[in-house]
């Protein structure tokens, strides 16, 4: 690892972004959501199955993004962490993030929408990570250039697993990684209620999807 002074004006205007551009680009979705419903109906087996799939998803989600917290909380200005899941992947981050993108599309019943929203979430995500990686490799010099070369950008190469014998872990990061990770579960009552207003007519379904 690398250590420098941290200097994080660039990237923290490049991580509100991209948090702006999820929250507006999800509203949008969610909202389109509102006219779609599952292909066999909200109580139908697909329905349930792929709601159910999402729930599973959500949990891989909070869970891998809180590991990964325990490694890169409050580091990522200061130095270049490559061990754990930072070994197999520059943004593992990210890749868990869209697990619960699919799991938030999921509590539709409709795989169509779940898939729509990991395609939307890597979109932003790989704009976001194109401007980090201008970022890193300005402050970090031939240290990240060396760690892009032996480390994938997304898909986790495992061959390369590489860990630390002891863990320097903050709270705050590590706490703060899981509240936000916990916000995927608010899709669950959401579209349950969005479920509901179909089931009752007051929202008119334009299309069913599988």
């Amino acid at each position: 690892m690398s250590v420098i002074s941290p200097s994080a004006f660039d990237l923290q205007a490049v991580q509100k972004l991209r948090k702006v551009a999820v929250l507006v680009v999800g509203m949008l979705l969610i909202g389109a959501t509102f006219f779609t419903q599952s292909r066999d109906g909200v109580d139908g087996h697909w329905h349930e199955a792929v709601e159910w799939a999402g729930l599973a998803a959500i949990a891989v989600a909070i869970v891998g993004r809180a590991w990964c917290s325990l490694y890169i909380g409050g580091r990522k200005k200061t130095e270049i962490v490559d061990r754990g899941p930072y070994s197999l992947s520059r943004n593992p981050l990210y890749i868990f993030s869209f697990f619960g993108a699919f799991g938030i599309g999921a509590q539709t019943g409709q795989l169509t929408i779940a898939v729509l929203f990991v395609v939307v979430a890597w979109l932003i995500f790989r704009a976001t990570v194109r401007k980090e990686e201008t970022w890193l490799m300005g402050r970090f010099g031939d240290v990240y250039a060396a760690y892009t070369a032996r480390t994938p950008r997304f898909w986790p190469r495992f061959s390369a697993w590489r860990d630390e014998d002891e863990l320097t872990i903050r709270p705050a990061f590590f706490l703060l990684t899981l509240r936000d990770g916990l916000a995927f579960l608010i899709a669950i009552p959401l579209f349950e209620m969005v479920d509901l207003a179909q089931a009752e007519g007051w929202l008119r379904v334009l299309a069913r999807l599988p």
